[in-house]
């Protein structure tokens, strides 16, 4: 089992920046692969980024490439989001999700409860 929370959403104005955080506990953090998702009413949940047990391995959505990066601390069990130059499209709520080498959710065993990111125009 892994327990996950997320941290560092926020409403911000379109170009600004932000970090997510999230923080595994439980089981082995670097057995999995960790992944960010979004959703938003309007649409079902769709992959952002994913980064491999030693980060040699990352993917991002084509929607978001050259804006968010995905970065990873075994040592301290986290996984982060940072992300600039937001824009109002990037409006949803972001899960960290921890599981296999894919980019659907349904390779993901394990979710957090997700956090809001907001951006205005």
């Amino acid at each position: 089992q892994v327990q996950l929370v997320e941290s560092g959403g926020g409403s911000v104005q379109a170009g600004d920046s932000l970090r997510l955080s999230c923080t595994a506990s439980g089981s082995t953090f670097s057995n999995y692969v960790m992944g960010w998702f979004r959703q938003t009413p309007e649409k079902e949940r769709e992959f952002v980024a994913r980064i491999t047990w030693s980060g040699n391995m990352i993917r991002y959505a084509e929607s978001v490439k050259g804006r968010l990066t995905i970065s990873r601390d075994n040592a301290l069990n986290l996984v982060y989001l940072q992300m600039n130059s937001l824009k109002p499209v990037d409006t949803a709520l972001y899960y960290c999700a921890a599981g296999s080498l894919s980019t659907s959710p349904h390779g993901y065993a394990y979710w957090g409860q997700g956090t809001q990111v907001t951006v205005s125009s």
